[in-house]
Formats: structure tokens, sequence, C-alpha cells
């Protein structure tokens, strides 16, 4: 499980105090893929890091009892100066997995020929998509942690090859995905939360969270 006991968290922007968190309390639950509808701008990214450990609290204290993921979408566990072998390599020895095998099965689904030994600075904004989403596939997790849905400036091949993969990492994992679309959390998620005045909260089904989500929108 995640649990965030009592977290506060925010923000000076310069003219006054952004909220994200205020003494929030919620758990997510193995096993249970959570969708967490948030408009743009109102700390969507912040919570899913936060989750991942990349953010940490002003107050409270989150607990993590799983293997959790970077967030994909989230671009600061990839170095854009060394091609994508270099960084599965890496990335593989620092969760002590075999090279080898996170290359071999990153090249394998990613395939973009030669430009996988080049510099991802020289990619495109899909290729570094597909990388990206790729290295998160490559590992074994409890929770996969989506920031904004996948990958839309993959190609359509990629996209369906990942998900088929997605699919088979989610029968032993548990999916959290942060939108500001319900669209591209219901493919995934039945349970639901909405990000409002600094809480979480939680609803059964996506229904329930949609109507009160269109209501503060």
């Amino acid at each position: 499980m995640i649990e965030f006991r009592n977290v506060s968290k925010s923000f000076w922007t310069g003219q006054r105090r952004k909220v994200i968190l205020d003494r929030a309390s919620f758990r997510v639950e193995m096993g249970r893929n959570l969708g967490i509808l948030a408009p743009n701008g109102t700390g969507k990214t912040t919570l899913i890091n936060m989750m991942a450990g990349l953010e940490q609290p002003d107050e409270g204290t989150i607990h993590r009892e799983a293997r959790v993921s970077f967030p994909l979408g989230f671009s600061g566990g990839i170095d854009q100066s060394l091609s994508a072998v270099e960084n599965a390599r890496y990335i593989a020895r620092l969760y002590g997995l075999d090279p080898d095998y996170v290359e071999a099965f990153m090249r394998a689904l990613v395939d973009i020929g030669e430009y996988f030994e080049m510099p991802i600075a020289t990619y495109s904004a899909g290729m570094r998509s597909r990388v990206a989403f790729a290295l998160m596939l490559s590992l074994q997790f409890d929770f996969y942690l989506i920031d904004e849905g996948l990958p839309s400036t993959a190609d359509v091949g990629f996209i369906r090859s990942a998900n088929a993969i997605l699919g088979e990492r989610l029968a032993n994992a548990t999916l959290v995905i942060v939108s500001h679309n319900p669209g591209v959390i219901e493919k995934y998620c039945r349970q639901a939360g909405v990000l409002r005045d600094g809480q979480l909260h939680m609803f059964d089904n996506l229904a329930e969270a949609q109507r009160l989500y269109d209501y503060v929108g």
C-alpha cells in the first residue's frame, strides 16, 4: 500500500501560497487501480511525485509498503546526454537487475534501430516517449504511476505492444493514474479520487468521482 498520513504540501508562487495538500490522509491499496482527477495546475504531478518519493511533504508522513515506480512522464530518471543503451544498463544496475535483459527488453519494444545507440537528446518526442515507457515496463513494480496517461506522441504499434505488456504487469500490480481527463482513467480504473481544496476525496467508482469533479469544474 501507499499511505499518506496528515500530509501537507504547498508552494510559494511569488504572489501567494498554493496549497496542494492540507493535512490529507488517504490510502492506496494493492489490487485496486486508482484514477485521480484534478484540473491542470492543481498539483496532480506533485501528488504523484510524492507517491514515488521524488518530492517530500512539508508535514506528515508517507508510508510505502511496496515497490513503487517512477511516474511515467517523469523525465528526471533519464539522462538526455546518454543513449538508450546506456540509460537502460545504468537503470538496471540501480535496481539490481540484469543489464543485458533490460537492454534487450527495451530495444525490442522501442524498435528505433540505430537511434538506440545515439544520445536521447537527438530523439524526437515520440522516440523519447517510447524509451521512457519501455524503461518503466522493463522493471517490476507493485505500483505503476502514470502522470496524464499513456504517451500521445508514440506510434500506434508501440502503444498496442506497450499496453499489452502493461496489462500483463497489472495482473500482479496496481496502477495509479493522475489526469484532468476522465477518459484517460476509465480504461483502467474503477476506483477514483478527486483532488480538491488540499484533500483527495476517494470514491468507489469513477462516475461518483466525476460528478464532484464536474461540479468543481
